[in-house]
Protein backbone atom coordinates (compact mmCIF):
# COMPACT_ATOMS: atom_id res chain seq x y z
CA UNK A 1 0.00 0.00 0.00
CA UNK A 2 1.52 3.09 -1.33
CA UNK A 3 1.69 6.18 0.94
CA UNK A 4 0.88 9.79 -0.88
CA UNK A 5 2.08 13.47 -0.33
CA UNK A 6 0.18 15.90 0.55
CA UNK A 7 -0.31 16.86 -2.31
CA UNK A 8 -0.81 13.71 -4.01
CA UNK A 9 -3.64 12.36 -1.33
CA UNK A 10 -4.86 16.12 -2.36
CA UNK A 11 -4.96 15.47 -5.95
CA UNK A 12 -6.65 11.92 -5.94
CA UNK A 13 -9.53 12.94 -4.09
CA UNK A 14 -9.85 16.33 -6.21
CA UNK A 15 -9.74 14.06 -9.10
CA UNK A 16 -12.54 11.51 -7.82
CA UNK A 17 -14.14 14.13 -6.61
CA UNK A 18 -14.54 16.25 -9.54
CA UNK A 19 -15.61 12.78 -11.48
CA UNK A 20 -18.46 12.10 -9.19
CA UNK A 21 -19.68 15.95 -8.66
CA UNK A 22 -19.76 15.79 -12.77
CA UNK A 23 -21.68 12.25 -12.50
CA UNK A 24 -23.69 13.71 -9.37
CA UNK A 25 -25.02 16.27 -11.37
CA UNK A 26 -26.91 13.45 -13.91
CA UNK A 27 -29.59 12.46 -11.19
CA UNK A 28 -29.46 16.41 -10.25
CA UNK A 29 -30.46 17.18 -13.43
CA UNK A 30 -32.52 14.30 -14.39
CA UNK A 31 -34.36 13.52 -11.20
CA UNK A 32 -36.13 16.71 -10.90
CA UNK A 33 -37.60 16.31 -14.40
CA UNK A 34 -38.77 12.45 -13.40
CA UNK A 35 -40.67 13.41 -9.71
CA UNK A 36 -40.55 17.09 -9.93
CA UNK A 37 -39.54 20.06 -7.37
CA UNK A 38 -41.97 18.54 -5.44
CA UNK A 39 -40.81 15.08 -5.30
CA UNK A 40 -37.07 16.65 -4.34
CA UNK A 41 -38.61 18.05 -1.25
CA UNK A 42 -39.79 14.46 -0.08
CA UNK A 43 -37.38 13.45 -1.08
CA UNK A 44 -34.58 15.96 0.45
CA UNK A 45 -36.77 16.33 3.44
CA UNK A 46 -36.00 12.87 4.48
CA UNK A 47 -32.11 13.38 4.45
CA UNK A 48 -31.25 15.73 7.52
CA UNK A 49 -32.77 12.84 10.06
CA UNK A 50 -30.28 10.18 8.10
CA UNK A 51 -27.62 13.04 8.10
CA UNK A 52 -28.48 13.59 12.42
CA UNK A 53 -28.54 9.96 13.12
CA UNK A 54 -25.11 9.12 10.85
CA UNK A 55 -23.29 11.93 13.01
CA UNK A 56 -24.43 9.98 15.90
CA UNK A 57 -22.86 6.75 14.70
CA UNK A 58 -20.12 7.57 13.32
CA UNK A 59 -19.44 11.25 14.03
CA UNK A 60 -15.80 11.89 14.94
CA UNK A 61 -15.01 8.46 14.42
CA UNK A 62 -12.80 8.53 10.20
CA UNK A 63 -11.42 11.76 11.73
CA UNK A 64 -9.98 10.40 14.76
CA UNK A 65 -9.41 6.57 12.88
CA UNK A 66 -7.54 9.17 10.06
CA UNK A 67 -5.29 11.15 12.91
CA UNK A 68 -4.30 7.98 15.26
CA UNK A 69 -3.34 5.62 12.33
CA UNK A 70 -0.93 8.31 10.98
CA UNK A 71 0.29 8.72 14.29
CA UNK A 72 0.77 5.11 14.45
CA UNK A 73 2.37 4.89 11.05
CA UNK A 74 4.80 7.54 11.96
CA UNK A 75 5.64 5.46 15.04
CA UNK A 76 6.00 2.81 13.37
CA UNK A 77 3.20 0.83 15.06
CA UNK A 78 1.35 -0.55 12.13
CA UNK A 79 -0.45 -2.68 15.15
CA UNK A 80 -1.91 0.02 16.92
CA UNK A 81 -3.52 0.86 13.31
CA UNK A 82 -5.25 -2.77 13.34
CA UNK A 83 -6.29 -2.00 16.77
CA UNK A 84 -7.78 1.34 15.80
CA UNK A 85 -9.97 0.19 12.86
CA UNK A 86 -11.32 -2.83 15.05
CA UNK A 87 -12.53 -0.96 18.11
CA UNK A 88 -13.91 1.35 15.43
CA UNK A 89 -15.53 -1.28 13.51
CA UNK A 90 -17.47 -2.81 16.43
CA UNK A 91 -18.53 0.72 17.85
CA UNK A 92 -20.02 1.78 14.57
CA UNK A 93 -21.36 -1.52 13.73
CA UNK A 94 -23.36 -1.41 16.91
CA UNK A 95 -24.67 1.81 17.39
CA UNK A 96 -25.67 1.78 13.74
CA UNK A 97 -27.75 -1.58 14.40
CA UNK A 98 -29.46 -0.41 17.21
CA UNK A 99 -30.17 2.75 15.31
CA UNK A 100 -31.43 1.16 12.11
CA UNK A 101 -33.96 -0.85 14.56
CA UNK A 102 -35.21 2.35 16.57
CA UNK A 103 -35.80 4.70 12.79
CA UNK A 104 -37.96 1.58 11.97
CA UNK A 105 -39.70 1.64 15.19
CA UNK A 106 -40.06 5.33 15.25
CA UNK A 107 -40.62 6.05 11.59
CA UNK A 108 -44.66 6.41 11.45
CA UNK A 109 -44.36 8.66 14.31
CA UNK A 110 -41.24 10.48 13.06
CA UNK A 111 -43.09 11.40 10.21
CA UNK A 112 -46.24 12.29 11.06
CA UNK A 113 -45.51 14.28 14.08
CA UNK A 114 -42.08 15.93 13.45
CA UNK A 115 -41.88 16.47 9.57
CA UNK A 116 -45.31 18.14 8.05
CA UNK A 117 -45.16 16.32 5.20
CA UNK A 118 -46.44 12.37 5.90
CA UNK A 119 -45.40 11.05 2.45
CA UNK A 120 -41.99 11.22 4.01
CA UNK A 121 -42.96 7.80 5.29
CA UNK A 122 -41.40 5.65 2.41
CA UNK A 123 -38.24 7.86 1.86
CA UNK A 124 -37.72 7.58 5.68
CA UNK A 125 -37.96 3.35 5.74
CA UNK A 126 -36.41 3.08 2.52
CA UNK A 127 -32.76 5.19 3.94
CA UNK A 128 -32.56 3.07 7.14
CA UNK A 129 -30.85 0.22 6.33
CA UNK A 130 -28.23 2.45 4.77
CA UNK A 131 -27.01 3.32 8.18
CA UNK A 132 -24.97 0.08 8.97
CA UNK A 133 -23.54 0.32 5.63
CA UNK A 134 -22.67 4.18 5.62
CA UNK A 135 -20.97 3.11 9.12
CA UNK A 136 -18.66 0.49 8.05
CA UNK A 137 -17.67 3.01 4.71
CA UNK A 138 -16.94 5.61 7.04
CA UNK A 139 -14.19 3.30 9.50
CA UNK A 140 -12.55 1.76 6.40
CA UNK A 141 -12.14 5.13 4.38
CA UNK A 142 -10.83 6.73 7.97
CA UNK A 143 -8.10 4.01 8.02
CA UNK A 144 -7.30 4.32 4.79
CA UNK A 145 -6.91 7.67 4.82
CA UNK A 146 -4.84 7.80 7.87
CA UNK A 147 -2.06 5.51 6.39
CA UNK A 148 -2.15 8.57 3.46
CA UNK A 149 -3.77 6.15 0.78
CA UNK A 150 -6.24 7.85 -1.04
CA UNK A 151 -6.28 5.64 -3.64
CA UNK A 152 -8.88 3.59 -1.74
CA UNK A 153 -11.38 6.01 -1.10
CA UNK A 154 -11.42 8.02 -4.56
CA UNK A 155 -12.07 4.59 -6.02
CA UNK A 156 -15.03 3.38 -4.03
CA UNK A 157 -16.56 6.86 -4.12
CA UNK A 158 -16.65 6.61 -8.13
CA UNK A 159 -17.78 3.30 -8.14
CA UNK A 160 -20.45 4.25 -5.18
CA UNK A 161 -21.50 7.43 -7.40
CA UNK A 162 -22.14 5.00 -10.58
CA UNK A 163 -23.87 2.75 -9.11
CA UNK A 164 -26.31 5.35 -7.50
CA UNK A 165 -27.44 7.28 -9.91
CA UNK A 166 -28.29 4.20 -12.56
CA UNK A 167 -30.30 2.71 -9.42
CA UNK A 168 -31.45 6.42 -8.50
CA UNK A 169 -33.16 7.40 -11.88
CA UNK A 170 -34.31 3.81 -12.33
CA UNK A 171 -35.70 3.14 -8.88
CA UNK A 172 -37.72 6.26 -9.18
CA UNK A 173 -38.29 6.22 -12.57
CA UNK A 174 -40.36 2.37 -11.71
CA UNK A 175 -42.13 3.66 -8.60
CA UNK A 176 -43.14 7.28 -10.41
CA UNK A 177 -46.62 5.06 -11.36
CA UNK A 178 -47.57 4.77 -7.92
CA UNK A 179 -47.48 8.42 -6.96
CA UNK A 180 -44.12 10.95 -6.33
CA UNK A 181 -43.69 9.87 -2.41
CA UNK A 182 -43.19 5.72 -3.95
CA UNK A 183 -41.07 7.94 -6.75
CA UNK A 184 -38.78 9.82 -3.44
CA UNK A 185 -38.73 6.64 -1.95
CA UNK A 186 -37.23 4.58 -5.10
CA UNK A 187 -34.62 7.31 -5.57
CA UNK A 188 -33.25 6.62 -2.10
CA UNK A 189 -33.43 3.07 -2.56
CA UNK A 190 -31.09 4.35 -5.30
CA UNK A 191 -28.76 5.78 -3.08
CA UNK A 192 -28.67 2.71 -0.61
CA UNK A 193 -27.57 0.83 -3.56
CA UNK A 194 -24.41 2.72 -4.56
CA UNK A 195 -23.16 2.73 -0.75
CA UNK A 196 -23.78 -1.00 -0.79
CA UNK A 197 -21.40 -1.53 -4.16
CA UNK A 198 -18.57 1.63 -2.62
CA UNK A 199 -18.33 -0.88 0.69
CA UNK A 200 -17.58 -3.61 -1.43
CA UNK A 201 -15.29 -1.88 -3.38
CA UNK A 202 -13.52 -0.45 -0.30
CA UNK A 203 -13.92 -4.01 1.27
CA UNK A 204 -11.64 -5.44 -1.34
CA UNK A 205 -8.92 -3.13 -1.41
CA UNK A 206 -8.56 -4.00 1.89
CA UNK A 207 -8.06 -7.47 1.83
CA UNK A 208 -6.35 -6.93 -1.30
CA UNK A 209 -3.48 -5.18 0.76
CA UNK A 210 -4.17 -7.44 3.56
CA UNK A 211 -2.98 -10.38 1.52
CA UNK A 212 0.34 -8.49 0.54
CA UNK A 213 1.29 -7.59 3.85
CA UNK A 214 0.49 -11.24 5.19
CA UNK A 215 3.61 -12.60 3.03
CA UNK A 216 6.26 -14.09 4.73
CA UNK A 217 8.97 -11.12 4.30
CA UNK A 218 5.73 -8.53 5.88
CA UNK A 219 5.01 -11.29 9.01
CA UNK A 220 8.80 -11.47 9.64
CA UNK A 221 9.23 -8.12 9.93
CA UNK A 222 5.93 -7.38 11.77
CA UNK A 223 7.39 -10.16 14.41
CA UNK A 224 10.45 -7.77 14.93
CA UNK A 225 8.28 -4.53 15.31
CA UNK A 226 6.41 -6.46 17.92
CA UNK A 227 9.37 -7.69 19.93
CA UNK A 228 10.97 -4.41 20.28
CA UNK A 229 7.70 -2.91 21.04
CA UNK A 230 7.84 -5.42 24.05
CA UNK A 231 4.55 -7.31 22.89
CA UNK A 232 3.61 -10.18 25.55
CA UNK A 233 1.50 -11.79 22.66
CA UNK A 234 0.12 -10.79 19.48
CA UNK A 235 -3.31 -9.22 21.25
CA UNK A 236 -1.62 -5.61 20.84
CA UNK A 237 -3.09 -5.45 24.20
CA UNK A 238 0.25 -3.44 25.75
CA UNK A 239 1.04 -0.83 22.91
CA UNK A 240 -2.59 -0.32 22.59
CA UNK A 241 -3.38 0.63 26.20
CA UNK A 242 -4.44 4.27 26.22
CA UNK A 243 -5.12 4.45 22.30
CA UNK A 244 -9.15 3.73 23.16
CA UNK A 245 -9.18 6.62 25.67
CA UNK A 246 -7.36 8.85 22.92
CA UNK A 247 -10.26 7.43 20.23
CA UNK A 248 -12.84 8.89 22.69
CA UNK A 249 -10.92 11.84 23.10
CA UNK A 250 -11.47 12.87 19.84
CA UNK A 251 -14.16 11.31 18.56
CA UNK A 252 -16.80 12.61 21.63
CA UNK A 253 -16.22 16.42 20.49
CA UNK A 254 -15.76 15.66 17.05
CA UNK A 255 -19.20 14.12 16.85
CA UNK A 256 -20.72 17.02 19.26
CA UNK A 257 -18.95 19.31 16.81
CA UNK A 258 -21.09 17.54 13.72
CA UNK A 259 -24.17 17.10 15.63
CA UNK A 260 -24.42 20.82 15.69
CA UNK A 261 -24.05 20.94 11.98
CA UNK A 262 -26.99 17.95 11.39
CA UNK A 263 -29.16 19.13 14.39
CA UNK A 264 -29.22 22.28 12.75
CA UNK A 265 -29.98 20.86 9.53
CA UNK A 266 -32.72 19.19 10.48
CA UNK A 267 -34.16 21.82 12.73
CA UNK A 268 -33.30 24.35 9.23
CA UNK A 269 -35.88 21.57 7.13
CA UNK A 270 -38.42 21.80 10.14
CA UNK A 271 -38.06 25.39 10.78
CA UNK A 272 -38.42 26.70 7.25
CA UNK A 273 -41.48 24.49 6.60
CA UNK A 274 -43.19 25.72 9.97
CA UNK A 275 -41.98 29.26 9.03
CA UNK A 276 -43.39 29.06 5.12
CA UNK A 277 -46.72 28.02 6.52
CA UNK A 278 -46.75 30.76 8.77
CA UNK A 279 -46.21 33.01 6.18
CA UNK A 280 -49.41 31.83 4.15
CA UNK A 281 -47.40 29.18 1.95
CA UNK A 282 -48.98 25.62 1.23
CA UNK A 283 -47.62 22.58 2.12
CA UNK A 284 -46.88 21.78 -1.32
CA UNK A 285 -45.93 24.82 -2.49
CA UNK A 286 -43.11 24.74 0.42
CA UNK A 287 -42.07 21.65 0.17
CA UNK A 288 -40.81 22.26 -3.71
CA UNK A 289 -39.47 25.52 -2.67
CA UNK A 290 -37.36 23.77 0.25
CA UNK A 291 -36.50 21.18 -2.37
CA UNK A 292 -35.83 23.73 -5.38
CA UNK A 293 -33.29 25.37 -2.44
CA UNK A 294 -31.53 22.44 -0.90
CA UNK A 295 -31.75 19.80 -4.01
CA UNK A 296 -30.90 22.45 -6.35
CA UNK A 297 -29.50 25.38 -5.84
CA UNK A 298 -27.18 24.10 -2.71
CA UNK A 299 -25.68 21.62 -4.52
CA UNK A 300 -24.11 24.20 -7.10
CA UNK A 301 -23.16 26.16 -4.56
CA UNK A 302 -21.12 23.43 -3.25
CA UNK A 303 -20.06 21.99 -6.44
CA UNK A 304 -16.27 23.68 -6.49
CA UNK A 305 -16.24 22.16 -2.87
CA UNK A 306 -14.55 19.30 -4.02
CA UNK A 307 -11.63 20.82 -4.21
CA UNK A 308 -11.95 22.21 -0.25
CA UNK A 309 -13.44 18.83 0.95
CA UNK A 310 -10.24 16.84 -0.51
CA UNK A 311 -8.26 19.60 1.13
CA UNK A 312 -9.57 18.73 4.15
CA UNK A 313 -9.70 14.82 4.11
CA UNK A 314 -5.81 15.46 3.04
CA UNK A 315 -4.95 17.91 5.70
CA UNK A 316 -6.01 15.68 8.71
CA UNK A 317 -3.31 13.39 8.60
CA UNK A 318 -0.73 15.92 6.95
CA UNK A 319 -0.90 18.21 10.01
CA UNK A 320 -1.07 15.37 12.23
CA UNK A 321 1.74 14.14 11.09
CA UNK A 322 3.50 17.51 11.08
CA UNK A 323 2.23 18.40 14.49
CA UNK A 324 3.73 14.91 16.07
CA UNK A 325 6.90 16.15 15.17
CA UNK A 326 6.39 19.59 15.93
CA UNK A 327 6.98 20.80 12.83
CA UNK A 328 5.34 24.37 12.63
CA UNK A 329 6.75 25.67 9.30
CA UNK A 330 5.00 22.44 7.32
CA UNK A 331 1.46 23.35 9.15
CA UNK A 332 1.67 26.74 7.93
CA UNK A 333 3.00 26.06 4.69
CA UNK A 334 0.01 23.26 4.31
CA UNK A 335 -2.38 26.20 5.63
CA UNK A 336 -1.09 28.50 3.12
CA UNK A 337 -1.75 26.07 0.31
CA UNK A 338 -5.15 24.64 1.40
CA UNK A 339 -6.32 28.42 1.49
CA UNK A 340 -5.10 29.80 -1.43
CA UNK A 341 -5.75 27.02 -3.81
CA UNK A 342 -9.18 26.97 -2.32
CA UNK A 343 -9.99 30.62 -2.92
CA UNK A 344 -8.33 30.74 -6.23
CA UNK A 345 -10.39 27.37 -7.60
CA UNK A 346 -14.01 28.34 -5.88
CA UNK A 347 -13.54 32.42 -7.17
CA UNK A 348 -14.20 31.70 -11.29
CA UNK A 349 -16.97 28.84 -9.96
CA UNK A 350 -18.91 31.92 -8.00
CA UNK A 351 -18.54 34.29 -10.82
CA UNK A 352 -20.66 31.79 -13.22
CA UNK A 353 -22.71 31.56 -10.73
CA UNK A 354 -23.71 35.26 -10.03
CA UNK A 355 -23.28 36.21 -13.57
CA UNK A 356 -24.67 33.50 -15.38
CA UNK A 357 -27.60 32.48 -12.92
CA UNK A 358 -30.48 32.39 -15.34
CA UNK A 359 -29.15 30.20 -18.31
CA UNK A 360 -27.10 27.68 -15.80
CA UNK A 361 -30.18 27.11 -14.03
CA UNK A 362 -32.41 26.69 -17.69
CA UNK A 363 -29.63 24.28 -19.21
CA UNK A 364 -29.43 21.94 -16.12
CA UNK A 365 -32.82 22.28 -14.32
CA UNK A 366 -35.42 23.36 -17.35
CA UNK A 367 -36.37 26.08 -14.27
CA UNK A 368 -34.74 30.03 -14.41
CA UNK A 369 -37.20 30.82 -11.47
CA UNK A 370 -34.58 29.65 -9.01
CA UNK A 371 -32.23 31.22 -10.15
CA UNK A 372 -32.57 34.50 -8.17
CA UNK A 373 -31.69 32.07 -5.32
CA UNK A 374 -28.41 31.27 -6.93
CA UNK A 375 -27.46 34.51 -7.59
CA UNK A 376 -27.74 35.91 -4.22
CA UNK A 377 -25.48 33.14 -2.67
CA UNK A 378 -22.96 32.73 -5.48
CA UNK A 379 -20.69 36.09 -4.08
CA UNK A 380 -21.07 34.68 -0.47
CA UNK A 381 -19.11 31.03 -1.67
CA UNK A 382 -16.10 31.42 -0.83
CA UNK A 383 -17.21 31.69 2.82
CA UNK A 384 -17.97 27.79 2.53
CA UNK A 385 -15.26 26.83 0.36
CA UNK A 386 -11.88 28.19 2.67
CA UNK A 387 -14.51 27.06 6.25
CA UNK A 388 -14.00 23.13 5.44
CA UNK A 389 -10.36 23.37 5.65
CA UNK A 390 -9.93 25.76 9.00
CA UNK A 391 -12.32 23.27 10.40
CA UNK A 392 -10.30 20.36 9.49
CA UNK A 393 -7.36 22.33 10.74
CA UNK A 394 -8.39 22.85 14.24
CA UNK A 395 -9.52 18.93 14.20
CA UNK A 396 -6.15 17.74 13.28
CA UNK A 397 -4.71 19.96 16.16
CA UNK A 398 -6.40 19.06 18.62
CA UNK A 399 -9.20 22.09 18.66
CA UNK A 400 -12.43 20.24 17.67
CA UNK A 401 -14.30 22.13 20.87
CA UNK A 402 -13.40 25.39 19.24
CA UNK A 403 -14.53 24.18 16.04
CA UNK A 404 -17.43 22.95 17.97
CA UNK A 405 -18.25 26.09 19.88
CA UNK A 406 -17.84 28.24 16.28
CA UNK A 407 -20.68 26.12 14.90
CA UNK A 408 -23.08 26.00 17.56
CA UNK A 409 -22.91 30.02 17.20
CA UNK A 410 -23.22 30.06 13.80
CA UNK A 411 -26.60 27.43 14.11
CA UNK A 412 -28.08 29.45 16.65
CA UNK A 413 -27.92 32.10 14.24
CA UNK A 414 -28.72 30.66 11.59
CA UNK A 415 -31.69 28.58 13.03
CA UNK A 416 -33.00 32.12 14.58
CA UNK A 417 -32.90 34.30 11.42
CA UNK A 418 -34.51 31.39 9.66
CA UNK A 419 -37.45 31.63 11.57
CA UNK A 420 -37.81 35.35 11.86
CA UNK A 421 -37.58 35.89 8.16
CA UNK A 422 -39.00 33.26 6.90
CA UNK A 423 -42.50 33.57 9.02
CA UNK A 424 -42.63 36.99 7.33
CA UNK A 425 -44.31 36.85 3.65
CA UNK A 426 -42.13 39.64 2.40
CA UNK A 427 -39.11 37.44 2.94
CA UNK A 428 -40.15 33.78 2.56
CA UNK A 429 -37.73 31.38 1.25
CA UNK A 430 -35.82 34.20 0.79
CA UNK A 431 -35.60 33.78 4.95
CA UNK A 432 -33.58 30.88 4.83
CA UNK A 433 -31.35 32.07 1.83
CA UNK A 434 -29.96 35.08 4.16
CA UNK A 435 -29.67 32.56 6.85
CA UNK A 436 -27.76 30.48 5.18
CA UNK A 437 -25.08 33.63 4.17
CA UNK A 438 -24.91 34.82 7.41
CA UNK A 439 -24.00 31.43 8.84
CA UNK A 440 -21.35 30.82 6.58
CA UNK A 441 -19.52 34.08 6.72
CA UNK A 442 -19.70 33.92 10.74
CA UNK A 443 -18.67 30.29 10.93
CA UNK A 444 -15.63 30.79 8.45
CA UNK A 445 -14.60 34.13 10.33
CA UNK A 446 -14.60 32.71 13.75
CA UNK A 447 -12.99 29.64 12.40
CA UNK A 448 -10.19 31.88 10.77
CA UNK A 449 -9.75 33.76 14.51
CA UNK A 450 -9.13 30.50 16.19
CA UNK A 451 -6.82 29.46 13.95
CA UNK A 452 -4.44 32.41 13.95
CA UNK A 453 -4.83 32.41 17.76
CA UNK A 454 -4.00 28.75 17.96
CA UNK A 455 -0.86 29.06 15.35
CA UNK A 456 -0.01 32.71 15.17
CA UNK A 457 -1.04 32.81 11.82
CA UNK A 458 -1.97 35.78 9.98
CA UNK A 459 -4.10 35.87 6.43
CA UNK A 460 -2.06 37.24 3.32
CA UNK A 461 -5.08 40.11 3.13
CA UNK A 462 -2.73 41.40 -0.34
CA UNK A 463 -4.05 38.09 -1.69
CA UNK A 464 -7.52 38.15 -1.03
CA UNK A 465 -7.15 41.95 -2.68
CA UNK A 466 -5.47 40.21 -5.61
CA UNK A 467 -8.13 37.52 -6.16
CA UNK A 468 -10.88 40.25 -5.88
CA UNK A 469 -9.66 42.28 -8.52
CA UNK A 470 -9.56 38.83 -10.91
CA UNK A 471 -12.81 38.29 -10.15
CA UNK A 472 -14.40 41.89 -10.86
CA UNK A 473 -12.06 41.07 -14.12
CA UNK A 474 -14.10 37.95 -15.08
CA UNK A 475 -17.48 39.27 -13.40
CA UNK A 476 -17.06 42.09 -16.94
CA UNK A 477 -15.61 40.17 -18.87
CA UNK A 478 -18.26 37.50 -18.76
CA UNK A 479 -21.46 39.72 -18.51
CA UNK A 480 -19.97 41.20 -22.14
CA UNK A 481 -19.09 37.25 -23.76
CA UNK A 482 -22.90 36.56 -22.59
CA UNK A 483 -24.89 39.62 -23.79
CA UNK A 484 -22.68 40.80 -26.74
CA UNK A 485 -20.82 38.21 -28.63
CA UNK A 486 -22.03 37.51 -32.26
CA UNK A 487 -23.80 33.46 -31.42
CA UNK A 488 -27.18 33.85 -31.97
CA UNK A 489 -30.13 33.01 -29.56
CA UNK A 490 -28.70 29.43 -28.76
CA UNK A 491 -28.60 29.35 -24.60
CA UNK A 492 -25.99 26.97 -24.23
CA UNK A 493 -24.07 27.69 -26.73
CA UNK A 494 -23.45 31.30 -25.44
CA UNK A 495 -23.05 30.14 -22.13
CA UNK A 496 -20.42 28.31 -22.93
CA UNK A 497 -18.65 30.89 -24.94
CA UNK A 498 -19.59 33.65 -22.16
CA UNK A 499 -17.88 30.94 -19.32
CA UNK A 500 -15.04 30.28 -21.38
CA UNK A 501 -14.22 33.95 -22.61
CA UNK A 502 -14.60 34.37 -18.41
CA UNK A 503 -12.22 31.35 -17.84
CA UNK A 504 -9.30 32.60 -19.67
CA UNK A 505 -9.69 35.99 -18.23
CA UNK A 506 -9.70 34.67 -14.99
CA UNK A 507 -6.54 32.55 -15.43
CA UNK A 508 -4.48 35.48 -17.30
CA UNK A 509 -5.39 38.14 -14.48
CA UNK A 510 -4.39 35.46 -11.54
CA UNK A 511 -0.73 34.49 -13.46
CA UNK A 512 -0.44 38.06 -13.83
CA UNK A 513 -1.24 38.90 -10.18
CA UNK A 514 1.05 36.16 -9.13
CA UNK A 515 -1.72 34.24 -7.28
CA UNK A 516 -0.95 31.19 -9.03
CA UNK A 517 2.83 30.77 -10.26
CA UNK A 518 4.63 28.05 -12.64
CA UNK A 519 6.50 26.72 -9.16
CA UNK A 520 3.09 25.88 -7.91
CA UNK A 521 2.26 23.87 -11.14
CA UNK A 522 5.44 22.31 -10.58
CA UNK A 523 4.25 20.37 -7.02
CA UNK A 524 1.68 19.21 -8.83
CA UNK A 525 1.36 15.25 -9.82
CA UNK A 526 2.05 14.89 -13.69
CA UNK A 527 2.77 18.22 -14.23
CA UNK A 528 6.63 18.25 -12.22
CA UNK A 529 8.15 17.61 -15.15
CA UNK A 530 6.80 20.07 -18.04
CA UNK A 531 7.34 23.28 -15.01
CA UNK A 532 9.86 22.42 -12.34
CA UNK A 533 12.99 24.42 -13.20
CA UNK A 534 15.91 22.95 -15.12
CA UNK A 535 19.55 22.48 -13.88
CA UNK A 536 21.35 25.10 -16.27
CA UNK A 537 24.33 22.68 -15.81
CA UNK A 538 22.48 20.06 -17.36
CA UNK A 539 19.09 20.91 -19.02
CA UNK A 540 17.74 17.84 -18.90
CA UNK A 541 18.42 17.72 -14.91
CA UNK A 542 15.42 19.12 -13.01
CA UNK A 543 16.94 21.87 -10.22
CA UNK A 544 18.18 20.26 -6.70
Amino acid sequence: MKKQTFIQGTMILLAAGIVNRILGFIPRIALPRIIGAEGVGIYQLGYPFFLVIMTLITGGVPLAIAKLVSEAETEGKPQNSKYVLRVSLGLTVGLSVLFMALCLWLAPWITTTIITDSRVYYTFVSMTPMLVIVAISSVYRGYFQGRQNMIPSATSSIIETVFRIVCTLWFAYLLLPKGIAYAAAGAMLGVMAGEFFGLLALLWQYHRDENWLSSRQARREKAQQHKKAGLEDSSGSQVSRGLFPRLLGITVPVTAGRLVGSFSYLLESIITAQSLALAGVVTAVATAQYGALQGMVIPLLLLPGVLTSSLAVSLVPSLSEAAARKDKLTIHKRLNQTIRLALVTGAPFAVIMYVLAEPLCLLLYNNADISNMLRTMAPFALFLYVQAPLQATLQALDRPSRALFNTLIGAVLKLFLIWYLSSQPEYGIYGAVIAIIINSIVVTFLHGFSVSRLLAYRFRMFDLLKLAGAMIIMTGITQYGYLHLPLGGIVWIRFLAAMSVGMIAFLAAVFALKLVSLQDLSRMPYLEKWFKPRNPRNPKTPAA
